[in-house]
Parts: structure tokens; C-alpha cells; sequence
């Protein structure tokens, strides 16, 4: 092993970069559809493919940050999460200013993610506001922890729960208003 104290030589620094391929390799095969699943679920639609690739990016870039290898999904999806809502937000906004017709086509990703039976739940989860819906997605879907998504949303674990809680309500009104489905 390398004396600490050693500057970094070639080998090392190589070793260094292949040992975070092979890494960022295997999150990659392992969860790259969920991910995409979880973006559209979120709202990214026919950007999930993209939210997800810049989401492995920033993954990329900031490899060295992360604590250990197994906070590499946690930190994918807090990026996931934060780029969706940057494209929400920016969709708001060119929204507020050009008129906009919005044809309601989905991507051929989005369409093989989403079974026909499962469109009564994405139409009410996309009526939720967005704080709403991450909560649920992330708990339900993915079936994360109350820690886990307070550290994927940015917020605090009491926030989570009043943000589920909200969530479950509305979307159960939406969906009973809907025929009961």
C-alpha cells in the first residue's frame, strides 16, 4: 500500500480511475432503469432518459466526495430529484410567458415504463404538487426510509411525513373524484 504522505504517482491515479469506472459501471447496469422509472415518475416524462444521464454525470464528477461507494444511489437520486424540479420549475416559467400548446404525447420510454391500468394513479400524481409526489414516489415506489428521503428531497424527516400524509389524501380524493380507481 502507498504511503499517505507519497505524492499521488501515475499508477496510482490510474488505479484510482479505473477502481471509480468499474464502480460507476456497476451502478450503472444495476439501477439505471429504475432511475429512469423514478424520473418519470417525478414528473421528467420524455426527459427521463436525460435527467438520468446528467444525474450520472454530476455522479461522475463528484466521485471523489462521495463517503464511500454504497452513496452512490442515495446521491443519484437527490440529483434526480433536484434536476426534476428544475425542469418543472423552468417549464413554469416558459409557460407564464410564450403560450404554449402542450400535445399530450409521452416518450416510447415513458410509454413502455407505464402499464395502460397505471394511468389513472400517474395522471393524479402528476395533479400533486411537486413536493407531494417526490414524497410518495421515493417512499412508495422505491420504498425508501423517512431518512432516505429527507436526505434525497434536501429536507427535514418531519417535512416527509407532513408531505405524505398531504400527498396520500389528495391523491386518494383524485382518484375516488376519478371513478375509484
Amino acid at each position: 500500500m502507498a504511503d499517505p504522505r507519497e505524492p499521488d504517482t501515475v499508477e496510482t491515479l490510474a488505479a484510482r480511475d479505473a477502481d471509480r469506472e468499474a464502480a460507476l459501471s456497476e451502478v450503472f447496469h444495476r439501477h439505471h432503469l429504475e432511475l429512469v422509472r423514478l424520473a418519470t415518475l417525478l414528473g421528467a416524462e420524455s426527459e427521463a432518459e436525460d435527467v438520468v444521464a446528467d444525474a450520472f454525470c454530476e455522479l461522475h464528477r463528484n466521485w471523489r466526495k462521495l463517503r464511500s461507494t454504497q452513496s452512490a444511489l442515495p446521491y443519484l437520486r437527490a440529483v434526480i430529484v433536484n434536476l426534476v424540479r428544475m425542469r418543472v420549475r423552468h417549464l413554469q416559467v416558459v409557460r407564464k410567458h410564450v403560450e404554449w400548446v402542450r400535445e399530450d404525447v409521452d416518450s416510447a420510454e415513458a410509454q413502455a415504463l407505464v402499464r395502460d391500468d397505471q394511468r389513472a394513479l400517474l395522471d393524479a400524481l402528476r395533479e400533486l404538487p411537486a413536493r407531494q409526489r417526490e414524497a410518495l414516489v421515493l417512499r412508495y415506489w422505491l420504498g425508501l426510509k423517512e431518512a432516505e428521503i429527507a436526505e434525497a428531497m434536501g429536507i427535514s424527516a418531519g417535512a416527509v411525513k407532513a408531505h405524505t400524509a398531504r400527498g396520500m389524501a389528495k391523491l386518494g380524493a383524485l382518484l375516488e373524484a376519478d371513478g375509484g380507481h
